[in-house]
């Protein structure tokens, strides 16, 4: 720590960075535009102007730009200074010559970083008399919409979406003093983080399209804190609605999970909650035809299905964990089911086990940034844990640090590092079936089968350490890229070993635990990480139960009358056969759910669910951190959280039962979690995820809007002036309005937006953070349920490695091996029915290498029928293997499988 002088004031900073992150973490009000907490430093906008003296004696001193100046001790400068506050406001003032006075038609009114500057600089007046310079905007496809004329030419977009993101398709094109930023022509962007320059730009050049659609001032909107439900990862965002109906969702900040950014997919799949396929009403089956019934006549119908008792739970890794647990104490251990496949079961179980017994560390996905030696094995991190996929891109940065470090040369000073980066070689090691999008930072990249890479994992333990089985009849070739990765490894600082259930594959995640493992095991402070596919797989994974398998063999048998479903759609899980013979063997069936599926026409009853913005719920990430979501959406009656309804149901059955004792008295979700914790102990401190329902700050509840929202009489001005009260939730701290508490020290689990005056902007981050980049003033948001390292000492206990090995892959000439093709656009359930995200999906194609492309369809014989699909040729692709598209084929078929492919004519070719 070292001090600095702020206009006579003497504050305590950190050493390492710059002023102007020294001046905003001691509360200072300092514009700039161009320098952002995730990018670093580049000096392109000069509105962060100080004056510097070199002592006590100077009383001149200079004008400096505060982001392009590092601190040192007795460090003085002022930011009052008349000269420095005329040249700020000469910066604002002529970035202004060119931009547009239109901040109340702008869609960035209310949240614009630009409107805070101008205002802090004192720029009120506009002197420019002449034509501005305009340009013509870019269609840039379905999630940014563009309005190049209100650019200051802050360079944010292009260096994040270049350098941060490795995108490569947008650009700044120059000339003089006419700077355009864009694509080469118009077209979609194709990163997969390109919804993060709707928050990354400081003004309104870039902006959220969707939301555009249903356009709403930023201040009327209502804010709660949520969790993304699209992967595993466990991003933390920001709901916001109007008018009881989702309008967007932000990024919010979380230290060690996602911090600034937030892919796409996250953004903008959350079309599904308010589309036509929602369940609104009951749904009860009368002589074969559905028709609504009302909540009392749906729970009378339900007590006479079950009145025998034969009632088996099906539940979702899509679903809370609170609907899960409900779902577990209706029907007793005994006759729960995941809805998991018993292969996805198997490995979402032995991912929990393998990370529970790693005797090194389990990384957050920041510490995964700093890793200097990754080693993805059999996983499409890009795909299935988009975010994950980021923070590996970040970490190939390590040995640029390094060399900085040694040229002292700050890291913050964004542009020198880079160049320095030119030099550096990478560390990313890229061991999958098909290209990802990594390929182009990795240091070496492998093509093959997902038995051929757990192979080569195995070899590269034991190449680590002799102790783990070796690997017999390993090509050359192989066995000196298994040495090559093995040195890196171990020579690292910070190791890492990612791995996950893609491709179904045990052996690939025992390959990667036990990498892992050996590099522990040699001191190394090694991590590793294993992606699950959905947004509570790890919670289900530690509550155990039944799978799908399992419930279909008990129906053949005729032991279950009544089969209650729980936000799963058995569709996506078994073939059109098991459905089938389920739905006869089955004389009832129950679906709980938000969204309707194919099964829900072949169901007797069905309920109405909430979605995630409409209820609150935990869920479990894939590294094992349990976090809350809030309700934002106050749906009508009888649209209820998954919980609620179980509990309904409940009340027709024997309340006897002992695994039902706790049912009937729980009034909102602080009791469910207090029945979990009992039910199961390794679960308890999920209840600590986030305060609960009944905490206050300074005796009040915690507003959801800004002291700037118009009222809830705006709102139904239309039906009536008559005032009404706003909605309210039993299961949060939230008050549905601007009336309540707010501050920059509120838990960071119940943070609904930033704003602390005068930062309206997203920017208003810096003020809930103690240090900027690092955790917020509210504490940690969530709390891990595993351990941060296994064996927790130095000498870690002997680990059992694993000898199931599998046996080289060798390619057929009349069959293909099958492996899930999955994509970040239309593969994942619920972001598939966003109409955004699916107007960036590509058409579902057969992904063969190019030597095996006959024809322009084939027919692929799984063992749930034949699929006739188009073809394409993937690059790289080895032989013997086809990529099916994940959601064309269910997952008790998408795992590794052999199948016979035939070429199908084309139209006018002799068959």
């Amino acid at each position: 720590m070292t001090t600095i002088r702020i206009d006579g004031r003497d504050c305590p900073t950190r050493t390492g960075i710059n002023l102007l992150q020294a001046c905003l973490e001691a509360g200072a009000n300092l514009p700039y535009f161009c320098w952002h907490p995730e990018l670093g430093s580049v000096g392109a906008c000069r509105q962060c102007a100080i004056r510097q003296f070199s002592g006590p004696e100077d009383t001149k001193g200079r004008i400096v730009m505060a982001c392009m100046t590092p601190v040192s001790d007795k460090t003085i400068l002022s930011i009052d200074d008349p000269e420095a506050r005329d040249f700020r406001a000469s910066i604002i003032e002529w970035m202004m010559v060119n931009h547009p006075h239109d901040c109340p038609v702008c869609e960035e009114g209310g949240e614009c970083h630009l409107q805070d500057m101008t205002v802090m600089t004192g720029h009120n007046t506009r002197r420019y008399r002449f034509t501005k310079r305009t340009h013509r905007n870019q269609d840039l496809g379905p999630f940014v919409k563009h309005e190049m004329n209100r650019c200051i030419a802050c360079y944010r977009c292009v260096r994040f979406y270049r350098d941060y993101a490795g995108g490569d398709d947008l650009a700044a094109f120059a000339a003089h003093d006419n700077v355009y930023f864009g694509r080469a022509e118009d077209g979609t962007l194709q990163n997969a983080f390109s919804g993060n320059l709707v928050e990354i730009c400081p003004t309104g050049v870039f902006t959220d399209k969707p939301f555009s659609a249903t356009y709403t001032r930023k201040w009327d909107l209502r804010g709660a804190p949520s969790i993304c439900v699209h992967c595993a990862v466990g991003c933390n965002t920001i709901v916001n609605a109007r008018e009881e109906t989702l309008r967007r969702v932000l990024n919010r900040y979380n230290a060690d999970v996602n911090r600034y950014m937030l892919c796409d997919r996250g953004r903008f799949g959350h079309g599904f909650v308010n589309a036509p396929t929602r369940i609104r009403t009951p749904l009860r089956t009368v002589d074969g035809q559905q028709v609504p019934v009302s909540m009392t006549d749906a729970l009378t119908a339900f007590a006479r299905m079950a009145a025998d008792g034969r009632i088996v739970g099906i539940a979702s890794p899509r679903a809370a964990l609170e609907t899960c647990f409900s779902l577990h104490a209706l029907v007793g251990p005994r006759h729960f089911s995941t809805g998991q496949t018993q292969q996805e079961q198997d490995c979402a179980t032995l991912a929990h086990a393998l990370l529970t017994r790693h005797p090194g560390v389990l990384p957050t996905l920041h510490e995964m940034e700093s890793a200097d030696a990754v080693l993805v094995l059999g996983e499409d991190v890009c795909a299935t844990a988009p975010r994950l996929g980021l923070a590996l891109r970040q970490s190939v940065r390590q040995a640029s640090f390094h060399t900085a470090d040694a040229a002292r040369v700050p890291r913050w000073m964004d542009a020198a590092v880079r160049t320095l980066a030119a030099q550096c070689p990478s560390a990313l090691y890229v061991l999958t079936p098909a290209p990802t999008d990594l390929d182009g930072v990795a240091a070496e990249t492998l093509r093959a089968a997902p038995d051929d890479i757990a192979r080569l994992g195995f070899a590269i333990a034991h190449e680590i350490d002799p102790a783990a089985p070796p690997v017999t009849d390993l090509a050359p070739q192989d066995a000196l890229l298994a040495a090559r990765i093995a040195h890196a490894l171990v020579t690292a600082g910070k190791p890492l070993v990612v791995s996950g259930m893609q491709y179904g594959s045990p052996a690939l995640m025992q390959a990667a635990a036990s990498i892992a493992a050996a590099l522990a095991r040699a001191t190394r402070d090694a991590g590793l990480s294993l992606v699950l596919p959905d947004c509570n797989s790890m919670g289900l994974a530690m509550m155990g139960g039944l799978s799908l398998e399992a419930v279909m063999e008990r129906a053949r048998t005729g032991g279950i009358s009544t089969l209650v479903i729980a936000e799963n759609d058995l569709t996506r899980q078994l073939s059109p056969a098991d459905v089938a013979e389920l739905v006869a063997a089955v004389p009832d069936i129950v679906v709980i759910d938000h969204t309707a599926t194919p099964l829900c026409r072949q169901a007797s009853l069905v309920l109405p669910a909430s979605t995630f913005s409409e209820c609150s719920g935990t869920l479990v990430s894939q590294e094992g951190r349990a976090q809350r979501f809030f309700q934002v959406v106050f749906p009508p009656a009888p649209i209820q959280s998954g919980w609620r309804w179980i509990q309904a149901l409940a009340h027709g059955l024997d309340p006897s039962m002992p695994h039902m004792t706790d049912l009937a008295y729980w009034r909102d979700l602080d009791d469910v979690l207090a029945a979990l914790a009992r039910a199961f102990p390794h679960l308890a401190l999920v209840a600590r995820a986030a305060p609960g329902a009944d905490y206050r700050m300074g005796g009040q509840k915690l507003r959801s809007q800004t002291y700037r929202a118009s009222g809830r009489t705006v709102i139904r001005s239309f039906i009536s002036v008559r005032d009404q009260p706003p909605p309210s939730s039993p299961d949060t701290p939230f008050s549905s309005s601007m009336e309540g508490a707010y501050g920059p020290d509120m838990p960071a689990a119940l943070v609904s937006g930033y704003q602390v005056s005068p930062w309206n902007s997203v920017q208003a981050l810096n003020r809930f953070q103690h240090e900027i980049g690092g955790a917020l003033r509210g504490g940690e948001a969530g709390i891990r349920l595993l351990p941060r390292a296994g064996g927790g000492d130095t000498s870690p206990p002997p680990y059992a490695y694993a000898t199931d090995i599998p046996l080289p892959y060798a390619a057929q000439a009349d069959a293909v091996l099958v492996l899930p093709d999955t994509r970040l656009f239309g593969s994942e359930e619920l972001s598939m029915l966003s109409p955004p995200v699916m107007a960036r999906a590509a058409a579902p194609a057969l992904g063969l290498p190019a030597g095996r492309v006959t024809s322009a369809r084939m027919r692929l014989h799984l063992d749930d029928g034949p699929h006739v699909m188009p073809v394409e040729p993937v690059p790289g692709l080895p032989a013997g293997i086809a990529l099916c598209p994940a959601h064309m084929v269910a997952r008790a078929f998408r795992f590794p499988r052999m199948a016979l492919l035939e070429g199908i004519p084309d139209e006018g070719e002799r068959p």
